[in-house]
C-alpha cells in the first residue's frame, strides 16, 4: 500500500473552490470548442467499474481518445476475476482476487485510474463515510477519479452545473430535486452530489420527496454549508415547484429504514403515483427545465410526453458528461505530466 497520496484527485466537488470549479467548467467548454488531440499522448486511463455504466464509461474513453490518450477497462467477474472489497475477508468462495494486490497492480500499468463503486446499501453511516471506496482510494498513488461512490458522483454533478449555464439558468435560480419512483432502492450518489452542486453554483435549493425518503441530515447540511441559498426539503409537489427554474428527478431509497428491503419495498409500492408528467408542472413557471441523469424508467419515473417534451434537456446532460470528462482528465493529467518533465533531469 502506498505510505502517502501525493497524486492529484477529482473525488468531490467539496474539494475544490467555487473559483475552481469555475475554471475546469471554461476548460471544459475550451477543450469542447477546440480539441487538443494530442495533449495527453501517451498516457493510458485505466477504468476500474464494479457496477454498470454507458454515459460515465462511454464519455471517459471518448474524453481520452479526443485528447490522444488510451484506456482500458476492468469489469471485474466479466472477463478477469472478481474482485473481494471487504477487510479480512476469508476467501474461501468464488471471488479470488482481493483489492490489496488488485488494485496496485492495475495502477502500476496506467497513468490514471477511475473507479466506480456503488453503495452496498445495507449501512447508511457507511455509505455516508465512503469506507469502500476510501479503502480503495488508498491503495493508489496515482491521478484518481472519483466515476460514482456510494455517496457521491461529481462527474455527473460537474456536467449538470455545464447544463445549467448553458441554458442561463440563473445562479441565484431555483432547483428541485423530486423523487421519483423506482421499482428498486437506488443509490444516494446522485441526489448528494446534486444537491451540493446546487448549492455551490449560488442556488435555492428544494428537495421535494414523500415522507420517510428525506435525505440524510449529513447530506444536506454538507449542501448548506457549501452555498448561501436556501436548502429545504418539502413533501408538497404544488409548493416545491413554485418559482423553479429546473426540476431534476432521481430516484433514491427509502431512507427512514435504509437497508431495510422489506419495508422500503412496502412503502414504494404506494408511491407509484410519484411518476412525473406535465400535470406536476402546474404550479412552475413556463420555462422550467426537466433534468435527469440517466437512465430513467420510462412511464415509472417519468411520463414519455414530459421526456420526449420541450422540457426536457436529459440528452443535452448526457452530452455535456464527455467535455466533462475531458476537463477532469486534462486537468489531472496535463499537470501531471508538466510536473514529471518539471523535475526530470535535464
Amino acid at each position: 500500500m502506498p505510505s502517502s497520496v501525493t497524486a492529484p484527485r477529482f473525488l468531490d466537488l467539496a474539494d475544490y473552490s467555487r473559483e475552481q470549479i469555475l475554471h475546469l467548467l471554461a476548460l471544459a467548454t475550451r477543450l469542447e470548442r477546440s480539441p487538443e488531440p494530442h495533449a495527453l499522448a501517451g498516457r493510458i486511463l485505466g477504468l476500474l467499474f464494479l457496477n454498470p455504466s454507458l454515459r460515465t464509461l462511454a464519455s471517459c474513453q471518448a474524453a481520452m481518445a479526443r485528447l490522444g490518450g488510451s484506456s482500458f477497462v476492468i469489469t471485474p467477474g466479466a472477463g478477469t476475476w472478481q474482485l473481494e472489497t471487504r477487510d479480512g475477508a476469508v476467501m474461501d468462495g468464488t471471488i479470488a482476487e482481493h483489492i490489496r494486490e488488485g488494485l496496485p497492480v492495475l495502477a502500476s500499468y496506467c497513468d490514471a485510474l477511475g473507479i466506480r463503486s456503488f453503495a452496498d446499501g445495507r449501512d447508511l453511516a457507511a455509505d455516508l463515510g465512503e469506507h469502500k471506496f476510501s479503502a480503495m482510494a488508498r491503495l493508489i498513488d496515482k491521478p484518481l477519479v472519483n466515476l460514482e461512490s456510494a455517496a457521491n458522483h461529481p462527474c455527473q454533478a460537474l456536467a449538470d452545473w455545464k447544463t445549467l449555464d448553458e441554458l442561463g439558468v440563473p445562479r441565484e435560480g431555483k432547483l428541485v430535486l423530486s423523487w421519483a419512483y423506482h421499482p428498486r432502492a437506488l443509490p444516494l450518489a446522485v441526489p448528494a452530489a446534486t444537491v451540493h452542486m446546487a448549492a455551490m453554483r449560488g442556488m435555492r435549493v428544494t428537495v421535494l420527496r414523500p415522507e420517510g425518503y428525506a435525505l440524510p441530515h449529513e447530506i444536506m447540511q454538507k449542501a448548506r454549508r457549501a452555498g448561501s441559498g436556501a436548502v429545504e426539503e418539502s413533501s408538497d409537489p404544488r409548493e416545491a415547484m413554485q418559482g423553479a427554474d429546473v426540476v431534476y428527478v432521481k430516484e433514491w431509497a427509502n431512507t427512514a429504514h435504509y437497508g431495510n428491503e422489506a419495508v422500503d419495498a412496502a412503502a414504494r409500492r404506494a408511491l407509484k403515483h410519484w411518476c412525473l408528467n406535465e400535470d406536476w408542472f402546474a404550479a412552475a413557471p413556463r420555462d422550467c427545465r426537466l433534468m435527469h441523469c440517466l437512465p430513467v424508467r420510462r412511464n415509472v419515473a417519468i411520463a414519455d410526453g414530459l421526456l420526449d417534451g420541450p422540457r426536457s434537456v436529459v440528452q443535452r446532460q448526457a452530452y455535456n458528461r464527455l467535455p466533462a470528462q475531458m476537463a477532469v482528465l486534462y486537468q489531472l493529467l496535463k499537470a501531471d505530466s508538466t510536473a514529471e518533465r518539471g523535475s526530470s533531469p535535464s
